[in-house]
């Protein structure tokens, strides 16, 4: 079964009480008063659609309104029918449960509740949709039958709740959330009968009432996200209604309150009018101290009160096991941003098949318009590829998340065996899962933008194959596909566990590719160099592969740890070869 791909790469944290999480000061606790630690994911790409994720733009009804011009409104809501019933099925949840993680943050879009206002049959009143209730009722099942806690988190409020169109799907030419009451009265009416349906729901874990709020209140042209906001009034102001919604008919469930500015501008904050919170915040492309996290210490201590990581993710594993190991070495759970979608740095990738792409293409205008037929095959192949059984499993960013925040220990990306009589061919690409500095070492791990206040920078110049600073490239001309290391710098190298059958002398062939002559590498085994610095000529182009014997090197039979030191940068390799013994 493919959720058994990778097994438990840790014990399940104490969450297993059938009974509701709560706060109990500081932590956030089960029925047993046992501190629970959230390790969760979210479901980012699933009930409401980020244009990134697509590879393409815009918020959703933008994304709509594209599909809806090439294929029709029939076939457009076809379209979103395959896409709700593939993206997240029971199979995503049996494999994130047995992968190690406990909890599930859900990105709601109010539209899959209730129509919009100005689509209501009779102005001012609510009425409901089935839809996303069915999805969360089918979810909850799946997660309580892992042991699993679910959080739903509004992420798509009626009118938008913040400038940031893409995350929320506000529409600039109709009222958002802050500039409509009705939009408000919705919003609250929503929450008051998501709890009054999931009250009794033991493995429900609790309500993330507002994704990331992004809206200058007191200046919007100025301060449009609301980061220099001082009083926040409106959104205390609605979350406080919004709780007491809630509590009248669900007194079980925690509440999560997120600030302005993306969830952490918490200027303005009144005391705390329930006594089963949890304060929220993200981050992201920041550095990994205690600094990046000592205003929600604060938080937690002065006000008493549980904090969570209710969304971070988008970056390196280097990036992710030192974010995580910094969160829970201070008893803070985490929900990672998304499980999915087209891109390497997330569990499960979605492959994105090439009818897609030219219908990418042509919203890019670098293609003709596609036939109606066309595009809509195009479409119905991407919810194809959505299925887990589809996807493309990244353990390496698995075990970044679980196993690398707890331990320096270095394990096998995948056995390689040498053997007598045979050539065993190592690939460049498959080097040891661990931390930077142990399983492999480069220059570029992980981008904290946000701290240097430098342009992004990718850790994986490639963007391909796995998701650490090691840089990885696909081959143009190769049909299958096949990956090289690639924009290779002095001083970086690459550790591979190796089973030796039988010791002795063996011959290294290197198969490498570069535009000029300097390059050169050396051998450890074991720590110990066992090569000269081996130089590796010009070989016609990046891309033009020459496979050649390099040198012999003495292998003790038994478990070996290889490396591949980069002497001298400005090469490619794409696999070593060993070949004996010949003694």
């Amino acid at each position: 079964m493919l959720a058994l791909l990778l097994p438990p790469l840790i014990s399940p944290t104490e969450a297993c009480a059938q009974e509701f999480l709560r706060a109990s000061g500081q932590r956030i606790v089960d029925a047993s008063g046992e501190e629970v630690i959230l390790r969760g994911m979210g479901l980012g790409g699933w009930m409401l659609q980020e244009g990134y994720m697509l590879r393409t733009a815009g918020p959703q009804h933008r994304i709509e309104a594209r599909i809806e011009e090439l294929v029709g409104r029939e076939r457009k809501d076809a379209f979103y029918d395959a896409w709700l019933a593939n993206h997240t099925r029971r199979i995503d949840v049996d494999s994130m449960a047995a992968w190690g993680f406990n909890s599930i943050r859900l990105p709601m879009h109010y539209k899959w509740f209730t129509p919009p206002i100005e689509e209501e049959p009779v102005p001012g009143e609510i009425t409901w949709r089935e839809d996303g209730f069915r999805l969360i009722d089918q979810l909850l099942d799946w997660a309580g039958a892992n042991r699993m806690y679910l959080f739903l988190d509004l992420h798509a409020a009626p009118g938008g709740q913040g400038k940031n169109a893409d995350i929320n799907d506000y529409d600039p030419g109709k009222p958002s959330l802050w500039e409509s009451a009705a939009n408000q009265e919705k919003t609250i009416a929503l929450w008051r009968r998501l709890a009054e349906r999931y009250r009794d729901e033991p493995w429900m874990g609790g309500y993330d009432l507002i994704n990331e709020p992004n809206w200058g209140f007191e200046d919007l042209a100025e301060d449009p996200n609301g980061c220099a906001e001082a009083g926040n009034a409106p959104l205390w102001e609605l979350q406080r209604r919004i709780t007491a919604a809630i509590r009248e008919v669900d007194r079980n469930h925690l509440i999560v309150l997120e600030g302005n500015c993306w969830g952490n501008n918490y200027r303005g904050l009144p005391e705390l009018w329930d006594d089963n919170l949890v304060v929220s915040f993200h981050k992201y492309w920041n550095y990994n101290d205690v600094a990046s996290i000592r205003h929600m210490l604060d938080m937690r201590a002065t006000r008493d009160v549980p904090v969570w990581l209710g969304e971070s993710g988008e970056n390196s594993n280097t990036w992710f096991t030192n974010a995580i190991a910094l969160l829970e070495a201070h008893g803070i759970g985490w929900a990672w941003w998304p499980l999915k979608k087209i891109g390497v740095n997330n569990p499960l990738e979605i492959v994105s098949p090439p009818a897609y792409e030219r219908l990418r293409a042509f919203w890019r205008d670098e293609a003709p318009r596609p036939a109606g037929d066309e595009a809509w095959r195009a479409l119905m192949e991407l919810t194809e590829s959505l299925k887990l059984e589809h996807n493309i499993i990244h353990r390496d960013v698995v075990d970044a998340m679980i196993r690398q925040p707890h331990t320096t220990e270095v394990l096998p990306f995948t056995a390689h065996r040498i053997t007598p009589g045979a050539t065993a061919t190592i690939a460049a690409v498959d080097y040891d899962l661990g931390r930077q500095g142990h399983a492999y070492s480069d220059a570029d791990t992980a981008n904290y933008h946000v701290s240097t206040g430098a342009a992004r920078t990718p850790w994986n110049h490639g963007g391909a194959y796995r998701n650490d600073g090691v840089d990885i490239g696909t081959d143009p001309d190769d049909p299958e596909g096949g990956h090289y290391v690639g924009w290779t710098e002095t001083g970086e190298w690459l550790q591979y566990t190796t089973e030796v059958t039988d010791g002795g002398l063996y011959t290294v062939h290197v198969e490498h590719a570069a535009a000029d002559d300097g390059g050169a590498l050396s051998l450890r085994v074991d720590g110990e160099t066992v090569t000269e610095r081996i130089p590796l000529p010009e070989t016609g182009g990046v891309h033009q592969w020459i496979v050649r014997p390099v040198a012999t090197v003495r292998l003790p039979s038994g478990r070996r740890r290889l490396r591949v030191v980069v002497e001298k940068g400005g090469f490619n390799l794409k696999s070593l070869r060993f070949s004996g013994p010949d003694d």
